[in-house]
């Protein structure tokens, strides 16, 4: 991957690609064209996210929140910490590696997950789905605003204003009447939302690893942090889960967890942070696709015109803007000729 500068490293092996030796600075990826193959992991990592809100509606049956997050990252940190011993890599063992794990799983899923849970018991779960879904949007306004790290260009603010009237169509019009009522709670909903904005742009920081082995590290830190409070709060050994609510937790942890965690970070290191987040619009109609399926859920009447905003919305943000120059001309010599 091209850096706008170098970092030195040293030649240890310590599970990353090379260990650095000072902390990576923040820059967007430098290429040209992005491959096909780079939007094909981006529809990947959407389908492995948009399992999550169907999975989690089946595990909570019978498995309390904290025991359930706290299992499916663990199973989801073992799953990738064997692929990676196949491989033969290890996860590093240094502070400052464990610093950045830390702080990345902390932002990115610990603190955002149980405020939206906490948030859920007040605000019902449609206007949830839409206020979730401005994460795109502080990522421009924070990209444009302070870090300034890739082109923050009105070509992709667009897109993600498209992108949330689509997933508001989508979840229901009617849902945004509800929006209000519950004035705090809507409010850390969307301070939530800032916290997975600036994840996906201090992920950069960890571009220099090895994806799986930032995905694996992370995990089993926000596994083992939850692990004391589940069997505090919830005496985990007194639950008796359904054997749907068990395949729902490793299901999670392996497709959601482990693989979708590995493919956001090879997304942010291909993509950058404005086109990554882009999968959270995707996510959306594959998330009521799967709820159709696995839940018996009823379609929603305006999922038509709503695909058409998500779509038009991720093509704005993920297809480079001279794309559409090249489309325009070619467009406008054919109607000249």
């Amino acid at each position: 991957m091209r850096r706008e500068q170098q970092v030195p490293k040293s030649t240890s092996r310590t599970g990353s690609v090379t260990a650095a030796v000072e902390t990576p600075t923040l820059s967007a990826p430098k290429r040209p064209h992005h491959r096909w193959q780079d939007y094909a992991l981006l529809l990947a990592l959407a389908c492995c996210w948009s399992s999550t809100y169907p999975l989690t509606k089946i595990g909570l049956g019978s498995i309390p929140p904290l025991t359930f997050i706290s299992a499916r990252s663990l199973i989801a940190a073992l799953f990738l910490m064997v692929i990676l011993r196949i491989r033969g890599r290890r996860i590093p063992t240094d502070a400052k590696a464990w610093k950045l794990f830390a702080f990345q799983q902390t932002i990115n899923s610990t603190i955002p997950f149980l405020v939206i849970t906490w948030a859920q018991q007040y605000v019902a779960a449609a206007p949830t789905v839409v206020l979730a879904s401005t994460t795109p949007i502080f990522a421009f306004l924070i990209t444009w605003a302070i870090t300034r790290h890739e082109p923050a260009t009105l070509l992709k603010l667009t897109g993600a204003i498209l992108g949330l009237a689509g997933t508001a169509v989508i979840i229901g019009l009617d849902a945004l009447t509800g929006l209000g009522s519950e004035i705090f709670a809507e409010m850390a909903i969307l301070l939530a939302t800032i916290s997975f904005a600036c994840a996906t742009i201090f992920g950069l920081r960890l571009s220099d690893y090895d994806p799986m082995v930032v995905a694996a590290g992370s995990l089993l830190f926000g596994g083992l942090i939850l692990l004391p409070a589940a069997i505090i709060v919830d005496h985990p050994w007194t639950l008796h889960p359904t054997p749907q609510a068990l395949a729902a937790v490793v299901t999670m942890g392996i497709f959601s967890s482990a693989i979708g965690l590995m493919l956001f970070y090879m997304c942010l290191a291909r993509l950058g942070t404005l086109t990554t987040n882009a999968q959270g619009y995707l996510r959306i109609p594959i998330g009521v696709a799967l709820s159709v399926v696995l839940l018996g859920e009823s379609v929603p009447s305006n999922l038509a015109l709503g695909l058409v905003l998500v779509m038009a919305g991720v093509a704005a943000m993920t297809v480079p803007g001279d794309r559409y120059k090249l489309a325009l001309n070619w467009l406008l010599a054919r109607l000249r000729g």
